[in-house]
């Protein structure tokens, strides 16, 4: 369809004077409307006048009068009066286009503007004459209008009138016989105007002829008929025509002078202005094309003479459009707010535009201002128009927009009008909750009051209203078996997360809490975030003393050594083992001060707890010492345990003796029979030791690389929470021999998270599983072998002790 063409969808007519409630049309059944839906739909009407003249039963969808028109009123200078509606319905947005037209009936009786009209005619005028006469005034149309006109019975006068287009122009009296002042000096004559309505109206004016004596010439124009034109808003003084008539009389009998007609005197004398000497027609008010676009003049030609003479003349003049009225616009639907989530072509506002002027004067084109908004201005109907989307819109980047519709026309210079609309975007719920942070890590202290608020989370929507109200939860999961519940609480309106348990770090040092976000939007929509939960370690533990030196407060453990020992020699070493971490299981060793162990030959290492012989032993020396070792770490606040070593000082002879026999049974077992057990007890240290030396080789520089990986992904947790823990892995001896033996191994192993999941995730995201997996596979590898080994010793050992039945064997076995 071309819009351009459509004027309007529907044409109803009615006539003028119809009461309040007369039927008009069905016009939602002509629509094509439902009429159940016209109601929630919203059918209404806009018109263009401010006037209500017609409205719509929402219940049958009829179009009836609401207020009484008078044609005349509404439409005083148009043949047609149409009064244009719009009829618009919501829900989506409709608009049709209705023309009703006001039919004219016969209210109207024809009216002269006098009733007695003066002529004076001289005696000497010839018959055939022609006298103009001011018709009636009917402003009621077509055949309610004056169609015909009477004159009494008269044996001199007749009457002419000429139609033109089934009006009459033009009205005449017409001379038929020559007038004889001597026989009748006045005529009286009824004239009678009828109109062709039904019922048949009237109007009646008197003429008064006098009949006079004088001058025989009337003047004469060059032509009875002049055209000419004059452009509108032109200024005062412009020249519009110049009239020229002439006399054939002589002296003052055929001096002339021009004058409007008496019909015409009272409307054109504000407009236009007449030299009454030269016959010059000029602007003299505002000439308005918008109010009439063609002005008929006649004027009257009158000589000087005793009994002057009259000639006529018309003039057309014809009014020029000029473009000086800017486009009326008027917005007749506007549905505001719209949803962010609007397609493409949805329809925001109905814009209805209007120029009073004509031709390319009164053709208006609108557009917006600004042309990269997300709408577009769509021609509707003539002089309609529409504003749709034309693009995305985002509450959250823009919420509101200024469209400023500008209505121009095609005239030269071009006028414009422009309008601004506030255009307010809803919120939907397009956004999901933001975390400030998608992974935090916190560190709690140990045996903190359970209760106790330890983090807030926060999250924050780029929605409105209930979209961006946020509730806070805690995601299912468990720790060893145990659900993250039973360790942690949250609260759903502010964030806030309190410890629900005393933590240890004894038992757990790690794990990981999901929070979620959820927002009161439909649908709503969730994030999380990951928190990295580490216990950190207070000195709530005191050191413990190994098995070999544990028991009772006093437990007595006696070592033996020789008198003969030099200084330095290692008399015993004990070993105390803290469950703190980092720097609380730093354990120290002194020696008790009793107040006389000032002069004991012995000392301990602080570090190591190696006790070794201060000086030499002479034959003073009492032969048996009690020591008490005290294990102390380094917290805050210190923690310390005691046990009580006996040190029983022997002679070398003894010494030897012990030694001596030992070495005859050793050497009577392995001399006969098991010589076999030594050759396979060496063949399988043997392959112990070659398989040792080939995977240290094999796995060292891949196990310096696990090393370095192992202290990155620990790096987080260097300060507390991720403290090494120092542990010192020894095989107690004891020894009386004099032979120093080897120093123990002290290594630092991490706290390793128990988290019950074999792959875990740092607080920077990394996996610290598959390092881990390899390394602990290959120390399982070697612990494997190691076994299998220890294993085949005491196979071997066991059936030598069997097939000899020796004590000492047994006694061997069992150390």
């Amino acid at each position: 369809m071309s819009w351009d063409m459509v004027l309007s969808q529907l044409h109803y007519i009615i006539p003028e004077e119809s009461k309040h409630g007369t039927f008009v049309g069905r016009i939602a059944q002509d629509l094509g409307l439902d009429i159940g839906e016209i109601n929630s739909r919203m059918l209404h009407i806009v018109s263009r006048d401010e006037n209500e003249y017609f409205q719509v039963n929402l219940q049958n969808g009829i179009l009836f009068v609401k207020e009484t028109i008078n044609r005349e009123s509404l439409c005083p200078d148009t043949p047609f009066c149409i009064i244009p509606l719009q009829v618009i319905v919501d829900k989506p947005v409709q608009m049709y286009r209705v023309d009703v037209e006001i039919e004219d009936i016969n209210d109207n009786t024809p009216v002269f503007s006098s009733s007695v009209t003066n002529l004076v005619i001289s005696e000497l005028i010839p018959s055939g004459s022609q006298f103009p006469l001011k018709g009636a005034i009917d402003p009621d149309l077509g055949t309610n209008s004056i169609t015909h006109y009477e004159l009494s019975a008269s044996d001199h006068f007749s009457l002419d009138f000429q139609k033109y287009m089934n009006q009459i122009r033009s009205l005449k009296l017409v001379l038929k016989k020559t007038l004889d002042r001597e026989k009748q000096s006045f005529h009286n004559l009824t004239l009678t105007a009828y109109d062709g309505g039904k019922p048949r109206l009237s109007g009646v004016t008197h003429l008064v002829i006098a009949v006079e004596d004088l001058n025989d010439n009337a003047p004469v124009f060059d032509q009875p008929f002049y055209q000419c034109s004059v452009t509108e808003n032109a200024v005062k003084g412009t020249l519009v025509f110049k009239l020229n008539a002439t006399d054939l009389d002589q002296g003052k009998n055929g001096e002339i002078s021009y004058k409007f007609t008496n019909m015409e005197m009272e409307k054109l004398s504000k407009i236009f202005s007449l030299d009454k000497n030269t016959g010059e027609i000029r602007v003299k008010g505002e000439v308005d094309f918008e109010t009439t676009k063609m002005y008929e003049i006649h004027v009257d030609a009158i000589d000087n003479g005793d009994h002057p003479m009259v000639g006529h003349c018309k003039v057309l003049v014809s009014v020029v459009d000029v473009n000086d009225n800017a486009p009326e616009m008027m917005v007749t639907s506007l549905s505001v707010p719209i949803p962010e989530n609007s397609p493409k072509g949805t329809t925001v506002a109905i814009i209805s535009v209007h120029d009073r002027d004509s031709g390319s004067n009164g053709k208006v084109s609108c557009k917006m201002s600004v042309i990269d908004l997300p709408f577009n201005v769509n021609s509707a109907f003539m002089g309609d128009f529409s504003l749709t989307v034309n693009g995305s819109l985002d509450r959250e980047l823009k919420d509101q927009y200024e469209v400023v519709l500008i209505a121009r026309d095609e005239g030269f210079p071009s006028l414009s009008v422009s309008k601004t609309l506030k255009i307010d975007i809803s919120d939907i719920n397009d956004n999901l909750p933001h975390f400030l942070q998608l992974v935090d890590t916190i560190f709690i202290m140990e045996n903190n009051p359970p209760g106790s608020h330890v983090y807030t989370a926060s999250a924050f929507d780029s929605d409105i209203g209930h979209n961006s109200f946020i509730t806070y939860s805690i995601i299912d999961s468990s720790i060893d078996g145990i659900p993250i519940s039973s360790y942690m609480s949250i609260n759903p309106e502010n964030g806030k997360m309190f410890a629900s348990v005393s933590f240890d770090h004894e038992q757990v040092t790690f794990f990981q809490c999901h929070i979620k976000a959820t927002d009161a939007g439909l649908p709503p929509l969730s994030s999380n975030m990951t928190l990295n939960i580490f216990i950190n370690d207070i000195n709530d533990n005191a050191p413990i003393f190994s098995p070999l030196y544990s028991g009772l407060k006093h437990s007595e453990i006696t070592v033996k050594t020789s008198r003969s020992a030099e200084p330095g020699h290692l008399i015993t070493k004990v070993k105390a083992v803290d469950l703190d971490s980092g720097y609380n299981a730093w354990t120290f060793y002194k020696l008790k001060d009793l107040g006389g162990s000032g002069k004991f030959p012995f000392t301990i290492a602080h570090q190591t707890g190696e006790i070794t012989l201060k000086r030499s032993l002479t034959d003073s020396d009492n032969d048996e010492y009690r020591l008490y070792v005290i294990a102390q770490d380094h917290g805050e606040p210190l923690m310390t345990t005691e046990t009580q070593i006996i040190i029983s000082v022997v002679e070398s002879g003894e010494e030897l003796k012990f030694d001596n026999q030992e070495t005859k049974v050793t050497f009577e077992a392995f001399s006969d029979e098991n010589i076999y057990l030594v050759v396979a007890i060496c063949i399988i240290s043997t392959i112990f030791l070659i398989t040792l030396i080939v995977f240290s080789v094999l796995r060292w520089q891949k196990y310096r690389v696990e090393v370095n990986e192992l202290k990155e992904n620990y790096k987080i947790c260097s300060n507390t929470g991720g403290s090494w823990m120092y542990s010192q892995h020894t095989q107690y001896q004891i020894s009386s021999n004099s032979s120093r033996p080897k120093s123990d191994l002290i290594v630092f192993t991490p706290n390793n998270f128990q988290t019950g999941n074999e792959e875990q995730v740092n607080p920077q995201g990394l996996m610290l599983s598959s390092s881990y997996k390899v390394r602990k596979m290959k120390y399982n590898s070697l612990w494997l072998v190691l076994k299998i080994s220890c294993i085949s010793y005491c196979f071997l050992y066991n059936n030598m002790l069997k097939s000899k039945k020796s004590k000492q064997h047994t006694k061997f076995y069992k150390i």
